[in-house]
């Protein structure tokens, strides 16, 4: 087996977890062990959409509908298309304040540039728990708005 078919294997089976893991996050998300950063920097979301709040909702679904088709696209691309889709969804994840996706996605495409299936597989995971917090979070607001 090649390192190419390793870690498009890899990626797969990552992309399987996190659509298994996507379509539970609305039902049952344990709270962080310890306290942390929010998922979604509120402050940073109304700056870039001049506090208007339908505006804020309108691009948070944007967001949750873009991460979910990039995370599952990524499953199924080779290496160099996985660092491409994970640039694109850090610079969406930065315009909405998702930090911690932002982080993750840059360390998916750093870790696509890399050799080894096995360094990829753990960033993916990294970056499917930071949408799925962001994911949860996006419900939050909108059953509270």
């Amino acid at each position: 087996m090649t390192a190419e078919a390793i870690k498009a294997d890899a990626i797969a089976k990552t992309a399987d977890r996190a659509a298994d893991q996507s379509a539970n996050v609305g039902h049952a998300v344990a709270p962080p062990l310890a306290p942390s950063a929010p998922a979604l920097d509120l402050a940073h979301l109304s700056r870039m959409t001049l506090g208007e709040s339908a505006l804020e909702r309108e691009v948070l679904a944007l967001f949750d509908h873009q991460a979910g088709m990039l995370l599952a696209r990524m499953a199924s691309e080779a290496p160099r298309m996985v660092a491409a889709l994970a640039h694109t969804l850090a610079g969406s994840a930065s315009g909405i304040g998702a930090w911690k996706v932002a982080e993750a996605a840059a360390a998916v495409e750093r870790a696509a540039a890399e050799p080894g299936a096995i360094v990829l597989t753990d960033v993916m995971e990294q970056l499917v728990a930071a949408v799925a917090e962001v994911h949860a979070a996006i419900g939050e607001l909108s059953k509270a708005g």
